[in-house]
Parts: structure tokens; C-alpha cells; sequence
């Protein structure tokens, strides 16, 4: 790499793949001084020896273990959302083509930008990956249980507490109904589902104990109804909420605001815009139900909002930004009344 071009590029576009990554350098003007087609093992070696500059990248799998390591070396390393670098695509779609609009994009004053995470919060986030799982595969074995007990005219109260209190039963006394060969299958099928609640015992167990052993977490946990399995969460998806001004910009991302398609000076709002992180989206929307308070009051009530009018999903998460934000003061113990919660608030609402 000639030194004229060590000193020229002040922008790069990083379009990051699995083995190949294609760069497009800009100067200060923004010409174009740099497009090339490196390897996986040559971009951090050729980048450590340019004089430090601004990179963006899309937030993508491999991008924040990237982003930390050029920040390392004294570079300038931003993330975005695949969607907001899109407009900034001209022409056909190619490599370069898409490294030259995320050198566009991240230049722009108005980005919206992902912060990078640290390797701890990628580790609890592929928890909650493989826990999300694992509950996804318990619950697809106990619809599989009802679907075939159903067939044969037995109906199970609806909830997982009640087929699991009432299938031992079933098993030992309806072999009028139950063939042979359908009390094996449902036998086997019992013993996976028991091999998935502790696999989900585990996991939860690991994740509960990583909670009470951050600061963030445990701030988090004195509102009512969050527990270990949000708060990590939130800290997985979030870190410090730095990224947001305000706590419903949080909801927002979320997508727990209304859907605005408003024209012609008219306001019109839909349903919830179901954007953002659909996993955490889900625990605080399930929150409302786990956290009712038995002298029945609202969440919204229950957390500070004017008549319980604020709905409960944004009452919960704007008071959790305010936690989480490194400019909020901390909780004090008697800030959130938590009279009446019930004692399974513990976050853990799958």
C-alpha cells in the first residue's frame, strides 16, 4: 500500500463476508481512493498500518468482533442497520457497490448507529439464543403430545402445568384408549420433554447467576416484575442504552409505539410496529401479566405513570432505559413499590 494512499483514505466501507471482505476507501472529498478485495486474514493486518480513520460496517454476524478489534487500533469503527445503509446503494448490486454505500451512509450526521458489543454480552445474548431454542423444541414436543392424546378423544386443560400433572395418568390408566404402540411414542416423547426441562433449568440457572453478578442487572431487577431472564436480556441486546436519548426510543426500537402512516396532515396510528428485537420485544410484553399487582393496579400505575394511563410494555421499558442509562442515578430500595408482585416475577415468563 503506497504512502500517498496511507495519508489520503479518511473514510472506508467494509462489506464483510465469510472468507472475503470488499473495502472502498474515500478521501476527504469523497473520491474514491481505495477498492479492494481483501481475505479474512489480511484486513486487520492492512488496516493496523493506516493512520486512524473513520470504518463503518453493517451490523452483521462477525461485525462487532471486527468493530472492537479496529477500535484497538485507534480507528473510528461504526455499525449500522443493514436497512438504513440500503438507500445509499446506486446502480447494480455488487460488493463494491455495497462497501461504496456504507462508506456513503456512515458518514451521514442523522445515522443511526448499533453500539459494538463486548464479548461478555455476546455470550449472555447466545444464552438466551440457545435457551429461546430449547423452549421453542419443549414447546413444539408438547403440542405434538396433545395433537396425538387428542385423536384418540382425550382433551387436556390447556396450560403446561396441567398435561404434566395429568399425563402420568394417562399413561397408567387409559390403555383402553391408548394402543400399545401410542403409549410408546407418548412415553418417549415424555422423556424428551423431561430432558428439555432440565437443559432449560440449566440454562436458566447459568443465566440467573451471570445477573446477580452484574451491577447493571441487578439495578434492573428492582422494578417489578424483572428478573434475571430481562434484565440479561436487556443488557445483551442494550449494554449501557447509551445508543438511546430517551426511554422510548427504547420502546420504539422495540417496536411497542403504534405504526405511524400518516400523510396529508393527518395522523394516522396502527398496532404496535413489532420492530426491533423480537425476542426481548416478547418478555416485555409478556411482563404485564407476571407483575399485576393484587390490589389491583395497573403496571403503569405500579411504576409512576399518571393513572396507570401509560400502557404497561412502555411503562416497563422506559423505566429499565432510566435504570440502565449511565446517567441515571441508582434505585433506591423503596423507589418501586413491589406490594402484591407475585412471587413468580422472576423475569423467567416462558
Amino acid at each position: 500500500m503506497s504512502q500517498t494512499l496511507k495519508t489520503s483514505v479518511a473514510v472506508i466501507g467494509v462489506d464483510i463476508g465469510k472468507n472475503s471482505f470488499h473495502l472502498v476507501g474515500q478521501d476527504r472529498r469523497g473520491a474514491i481512493v481505495l477498492r479492494q478485495k481483501w481475505s479474512r486474514g489480511q484486513v486487520e493486518a492492512r488496516l493496523a498500518n493506516l493512520p486512524p480513520c473513520l470504518i463503518g460496517m453493517e451490523a452483521c454476524v462477525g461485525a462487532h468482533h471486527l468493530s472492537r478489534k479496529l477500535q484497538m487500533l485507534g480507528h473510528d469503527a461504526r455499525l449500522m442497520p443493514a436497512k438504513y445503509v440500503r438507500p445509499y446503494s446506486k446502480g447494480q448490486k455488487n460488493d463494491f457497490r455495497d462497501a461504496e454505500a456504507i462508506a456513503e451512509a456512515v458518514q451521514r450526521p442523522t445515522m443511526k448507529f448499533v453500539a459494538t458489543k463486548t464479548a461478555d454480552q455476546l455470550d449472555l445474548q447466545a444464552l438466551h439464543r440457545v435457551r429461546e431454542r430449547v423452549v421453542g423444541q419443549r414447546t413444539s414436543i408438547i403440542n405434538q403430545i396433545r395433537a396425538f392424546l387428542l385423536e384418540r378423544g382425550i382433551a387436556v386443560r390447556q396450560g403446561l402445568r396441567f398435561l404434566r400433572a395429568e399425563l402420568p395418568g394417562i399413561l397408567a390408566t387409559r390403555n383402553d384408549v391408548l394402543s400399545p404402540r401410542m403409549l410408546r411414542i407418548v412415553e418417549d416423547l415424555a422423556t424428551d420433554w423431561r430432558r428439555l426441562d432440565e437443559r432449560i433449568e440449566g440454562l436458566s440457572g447459568e443465566i440467573e447467576r451471570l445477573a446477580r453478578q452484574d451491577k447493571g442487572c441487578e439495578r434492573l431487577m428492582t422494578v417489578p416484575g424483572i428478573g434475571p431472564i430481562i434484565s440479561s436480556a436487556m443488557v445483551a441486546a442494550i449494554g449501557t442504552g447509551d445508543a438511546f436519548s430517551k426511554g422510548r426510543d427504547f420502546g420504539a426500537w422495540l417496536g411497542l409505539v403504534p405504526k405511524q402512516i400518516s400523510t396529508g396532515d393527518r395522523t394516522i396510528l396502527g398496532s404496535i410496529s413489532r420492530r426491533g428485537n423480537r425476542y426481548l420485544r416478547s418478555l416485555f410484553v409478556q411482563l404485564p401479566g407476571s407483575c399485576w399487582s393484587r390490589s389491583g393496579r395497573s403496571v403503569g400505575t405500579a411504576m409512576g405513570s399518571s393513572r396507570g394511563s401509560m400502557p404497561p410494555e412502555s411503562a416497563s421499558t422506559t423505566t429499565c432505559w432510566r435504570l440502565r442509562s449511565r446517567t441515571s442515578s441508582p434505585a433506591s430500595p423503596g423507589q418501586f413499590s413491589t406490594r402484591g408482585a407475585p412471587s413468580s416475577a422472576s423475569g423467567q415468563v416462558r
